[in-house]
């Protein structure tokens, strides 16, 4: 039986966008709830992003999911941001409105924290100090996140480039001015370490196809947890490295529901729940891929 979203139509736009796993994700929750609807996949070159959005919209869709290369093209062509997005400068959520305005969300960051609060068993992690791996578009994200629902004492950024950490804290500065937030290069890695309660890897090193993240994990406290946002692979050379010495670790499929949850509501008008059958079905999409 339909429960609502009668013929409702989404999308997810991205070059390449064969790898995504939003179609088998959306059209678990699809099937669970009821919902008479569909999670198509768009792929666009980066020249063609803002006509296949507009295409889109006429056709009908309720809207669409952004990944990579568009994150940052979304964000510019929306009428109306949150926050979350203005502080990415990116979007991977796209809303289409009846009045033709287009609404911008980034749902990385509660994404990302729904997730540790689930592999850690709802451990506050208020007062702790992390350490972010990276200065993208993914860091922006788990920076604002941690800080603005987990209030957590500090951040350390630790990027190749110290200009491009330097650039993210001061940007996120402006929207969360009592974050305490620091930056440094990875020869900073063990004075960072020593004193962290989690590690966050927001950078595509390990990812399928990329090299994997050389870390000595040794200045890292036992009682550390190492976070991954990849999830293909699920197990990183990074998590095996940290699972290896006995430390907890989260790998990238959690945020990856997380983040889809709102966009699903959104789009179909239920609210989904992540749950251990979906990641089951994912994680089964995942092997079948090799």
């Amino acid at each position: 039986m339909t429960l609502t979203g009668k013929g409702r139509i989404a999308g997810i736009i991205g070059w390449p966008v064969a790898h995504s796993l939003s179609p088998a994700l959306h059209g678990y929750w699809l099937d669970e709830l009821g919902v008479d609807g569909a999670m198509v996949p768009l792929a666009a070159r980066a020249e063609d992003f803002s006509r296949v959005i507009e295409g889109v919209r006429l056709a009908g869709f309720r809207g669409v999911n952004v990944t990579v290369p568009h994150k940052e093209a979304a964000f510019a062509l929306a009428h109306e941001t949150r926050q979350a997005a203005r502080l990415a400068g990116a979007a991977n959520l796209l809303v289409f409105k009846p009045d033709g305005m287009i609404g911008a969300d980034n749902t990385d960051a509660v994404g990302l924290f729904d997730s540790l609060q689930d592999a850690l068993g709802g451990v506050a992690i208020a007062g702790k100090n992390i350490v972010v791996l990276g200065a993208g578009g993914a860091a922006r994200g788990a920076v604002y996140g941690l800080q603005q629902f987990g209030h957590v004492a500090k951040i350390t950024v630790l990027n190749r480039n110290k200009e491009r950490a330097d650039q993210l804290v001061a940007h996120v500065g402006k929207l969360q001015p009592d974050a305490v937030l620091q930056t440094g290069t990875f020869d900073e890695w063990d004075q960072a370490a020593a004193d962290a309660w989690l590690v966050i890897n927001t950078t595509s090193a390990g990812m399928k196809g990329n090299a994997p993240l050389a870390l000595d994990l040794a200045p890292l406290p036992q009682s550390a947890a190492v976070c991954d946002i990849v999830y293909n692979p699920l197990e990183t050379q990074l998590l095996k490295d940290a699972a290896s010495r006995g430390h907890v670790t989260i790998d990238g499929l959690g945020m990856l529901m997380h983040q889809a949850a709102p966009s699903f509501e959104a789009f179909f008008g239920v609210k989904p729940t992540v749950s251990p059958g979906l990641r089951a079905a994912l994680v089964k999409v995942l092997r079948e891929r090799g």
